[in-house]
């Protein structure tokens, strides 16, 4: 009778176990911890919480901003500059003249003040007016003092060819622009990633917590064989040396629940890493109790339709295409290079005194001087336009083949991580079936003990069969859950890399490998 109560618990036991692995329940930890010590998180809290906190992503969200500033570092060369100047002079000197009329000293002042703009505009031209206005007296020989002058200049000048189109502050502007849309995909892509690595950490977290409730579940089966074992020699129906095998087992399988409990731990940290947004010791004390079950939902996996939508909608393939823009304006800022170098310039300018008529000569324009004057230019032989420009072109041919490899590697990746989540879900199936068997088995050795039929080693094997089919559930379980949030994220971002860090298309010249810079700084960030 005992042998068939024994049995009948175990099999409830495993039962219980059973419907915990397949079907999910809220997991907790083995103790019952202070509830003021405890965090309880959904995983939807988790990653709202990441989304906000995560400091990676915090330092990713940066490089906007910074694109921001650089844009208008560029747009700063078309700021007209504001310049003035003023100098006094007052000098003492003996008389050089005979109509000095007999001075000891001839005493000479002149103050000279102007202002004047200057600047850029916006289609390659530069200009420059400047007003300059003095006063000169002396008390020596002369007709008129104080001598009152005032001059006013202005000088524009237009490149007609190179640099008319395009020039080096506005492909500088237009491959900053390119930057900025680099950095806004980029921070999409970390946030994509970040909220995968949570989850992850999440069921990882879920995981471990089920598996200490399984090595505790296999540690409590074998003390239970030890009690009745124990109670065997007792009565005198088994040797006092087949007790010794048992009291290993209680022993490997208390360290099973120690390893597990670290494990515990260990996940609870990468979870707190990702969510909390700095170091705090408080923080780190509290446990964290996830309240999501991990449950089997089988998942159709549309391969095709999959691929469709990465090589639409994925990020480093996005930040690639917007390279290659970004390039082919740097291509033309280098065509352009090598026209001939023709500018107009235009100069105007008065003189007169005093300073009132200055200004109304300068509206009315009673006496104007206009002078243009026309300059080109163009060197002989092969120059360095001409080779930054074959440069360029290689480059960018390298740039779109690595565009194709990208959109190849893609597409395997979808494919895989679709046949992952497929196979996961059979794992599922098959190991649901194995632990049912496991627990049979189990049932039967006991019942075949009980009987005088077996041994304790055969019924000891089957506890620890039982263990490992319910930790396989457990493992195929997660993966398949984990395995569904990577067939979603691949679609949208690559699964390694993520972190903070934008990989900038230069503005000086063209740099071929930005469409992978990219990818190859994130990995070695993940």
């Amino acid at each position: 009778m005992f042998g068939i109560r024994r049995s009948a618990a175990v099999s409830a036991v495993a039962a219980a176990l059973g419907g915990l692995s397949v079907f999910g329940v809220a997991p907790v930890h083995g103790q019952t911890p202070d509830p003021a010590m405890e965090r309880r998180l959904s995983i939807t809290d988790a990653v709202e919480l990441a989304l906000k906190q995560n400091v990676d992503l915090e330092v990713v969200r940066l490089d906007p901003q910074v694109q921001d500033l650089t844009i208008a570092q560029v747009r700063s060369a078309w700021v007209p500059s504001v310049n003035s100047s003023f100098r006094g002079l007052n000098q003492d000197s003996p008389p050089s003249s005979f109509l000095s009329l007999g001075q000891a000293v001839t005493t000479d002042t002149d103050q000279r003040y102007g202002v004047g703009v200057s600047g850029a505009t916006r289609w390659g031209g530069s200009y420059n007016a400047l007003w300059n206005n003095s006063r000169f007296t002396t008390n020596g020989f002369t007709f008129f003092s104080p001598q009152l002058t005032s001059t006013f200049q202005a000088s524009y000048t237009q490149p007609l060819l190179r640099n008319f189109k395009i020039d080096n502050t506005r492909q500088q502007l237009q491959v900053s622009r390119k930057n900025r849309e680099i950095s806004d995909v980029q921070v999409r892509q970390v946030v994509a990633t970040t909220t995968r690595a949570v989850k992850n950490a999440y069921w990882d977290l879920v995981f471990a917590i089920n598996s200490l409730n399984v090595q505790r579940q296999s540690l409590d089966l074998a003390q239970r064989s030890l009690k009745e074992n124990r109670a065997r020699v007792e009565i005198g129906t088994m040797a006092p040396i087949d007790i010794v095998q048992a009291e290993a087992e209680v022993a490997q399988r208390e360290e099973a629940v120690i390893l597990a409990e670290a494990a515990i731990e260990r996940a609870e940290d990468r979870l707190r890493s990702l969510i909390y947004p700095q170091h705090d010791p408080a923080q780190w004390a509290s446990r964290v109790v996830p309240t999501d079950a991990a449950t089997f939902v089988p998942t159709p996996a549309d391969m095709d339709g999959a691929v469709k939508t990465a090589l639409e909608a994925r990020y480093d393939l996005q930040q690639s295409m917007k390279s290659i823009e970004a390039n082919d304006v740097t291509i033309r800022f280098f065509r352009n290079q090598l026209l001939p170098d023709v500018s107009a310039t235009l100069d105007y300018g008065t003189s007169q005194r005093p300073w009132s008529d200055a200004l109304r000569n300068v509206v009315t324009a009673d006496f104007p001087t206009w002078t243009l004057s026309v300059q080109v230019s163009y060197p002989l032989g092969f120059n360095n336009a001409e080779a930054s420009l074959a440069r360029a072109r290689i480059q960018q041919t390298q740039a779109q083949k690595q565009l194709e490899s990208s959109k190849i590697r893609v597409a395997t990746e979808v494919r895989d991580a679709a046949r992952t989540m497929t196979a996961n879900a059979k794992r599922v199936e098959a190991t649901r079936a194995s632990r049912v068997l496991a627990e049979k088995r189990l049932e039967a050795e006991e019942k075949k003990f009980q009987a005088g039929m077996t041994t304790n080693f055969f019924v000891l094997q089957a506890q620890r069969d039982l263990n490992q089919a319910r930790n396989n559930e457990l493992q195929a379980l997660i993966d398949h859950v984990k395995s569904v949030v990577d067939f979603e994220t691949v679609q949208v971002a690559p699964l390694t890399g993520g972190a903070a860090g934008a990989t900038a298309v230069s503005t000086a010249g063209f740099t071929g490998n930005a469409a992978t810079g990219t990818q190859n700084s994130q990995q070695r960030r993940q």
